[in-house]
Formats: C-alpha cells, sequence, structure tokens
C-alpha cells in the first residue's frame, strides 16, 4: 500500500512525542529541517538538548526499528543537529539519541530510548 512506511512513521512520531512529554521533555521542534536534512524531534530536558531519532516498525522482520539508523543516517542527524546548534549558541549540552517504537499487531507499543548514540 503506497504511503504506509509514511502513515506508520507518522504514527511513531506522535507516539514518540507523547512519550517524550511524559518522560518529562519539553518539545522544541517537530520534523525540522536544514537543507537536505530533518530531526524528527529536537526536545529538551534538565538544561540538555536533544535530538531524536524516530524508528517505527509493525513487524519483527528485519530486526528491531533502532537497527534501521546506519552510519549514514546518523551523519546526517550529527549534521543537522550541528547546523541547529550554529544557530542557537545557548546549548551546551546536547544528545543524539533513538526512540525506536514497536507497533506489533494486539499488543500496545513498547519503547526503547537510546540516549547518547555515537558513531
Amino acid at each position: 500500500m503506497k504511503g504506509s512506511r509514511q502513515r506508520v512513521g507518522a504514527i511513531g512520531e506522535a507516539l514518540a512525542t507523547a512519550w517524550l512529554l511524559e518522560s518529562g521533555y519539553e518539545i522544541l521542534h517537530l520534523n525540522w529541517r536544514t537543507g537536505r536534512y530533518e530531526i524528527d524531534i529536537i526536545a529538551a530536558r534538565q538544561g540538555v538538548l536533544h535530538f531524536v531519532e524516530v524508528k517505527t516498525k509493525r513487524s519483527a522482520r528485519y530486526g528491531h526499528p533502532e537497527q534501521q539508523v546506519g552510519r549514514k543516517k546518523l551523519r546526517h542527524l550529527i549534521a543537522a543537529g550541528t547546523e541547529y546548534i550554529a544557530r542557537d549558541k545557548r546549548w551546551k549540552r546536547i544528545r543524539f539519541d533513538i526512540l525506536s517504537i514497536r507497533l506489533f499487531a494486539g499488543a500496545p507499543p513498547t519503547y526503547f530510548f537510546i540516549e547518547d548514540v555515537y558513531l
């Protein structure tokens, strides 16, 4: 079904936003773009700026959602984050995170948050 992956991604980002808010994060931006790069969620908590990549899957086929974030995607996330902090210099502490969401049929969503991801 065309667009199905985008719908799953949009659902995942909405769930991620709610999960982050419930976890005490302030959401600053959703789908922030610079040039050809995009950051799914930019959030802050306790003086730390978080650049969050959200990955959502509906099945265990081909591994877990977080396994879909490779070196290239991380490089893009870091490039976009670097551009963001060049524009907003107040942030001294930053993190690049992955929020993995599993949407398996008949089960509530499950979340796996990986903070401070590096290459």
